[in-house]
């Protein structure tokens, strides 16, 4: 869960802050809150970045499954190298298998 400072540090980069139990209730400001923010903001804007969080999920999964594009690159050059540049080589069968775990 996207924590309170993350939201009040999106609706206000320099706040000043102290949140204990990652509660709405229980903030402290350092810096009077200038701005006013309420607590309803800072709960919507909560509920917004989990949303996004969320449904960036299919991306990241995919992003951790695929090996370093430095090691893509030395896996085709290896097939290149020993005339596998089809389905047979182990570059092809790499990224096949993340596709195949995370299909659209």
């Amino acid at each position: 869960m996207i924590d309170i400072i993350k939201a009040i540090v999106e609706l206000k980069s320099d706040a000043q802050i102290t949140v204990s139990e990652n509660d709405v209730t229980k903030i402290t400001w350092h810096d009077d809150n200038p701005t006013n923010i309420t607590n309803e903001q800072i709960l919507a804007k909560q509920a917004e970045l989990q949303t996004a969080y969320d449904n960036n999920e299919y991306q990241r999964d995919r992003a951790v499954a695929y090996k370093e594009i430095k090691e893509q690159l030395d896996l085709l050059y290896h097939d290149m190298a020993a005339d596998k540049g089809d389905k047979t080589g182990e570059w092809f069968k790499a990224i096949k298998a993340v596709k195949d775990a995370n299909p659209k």
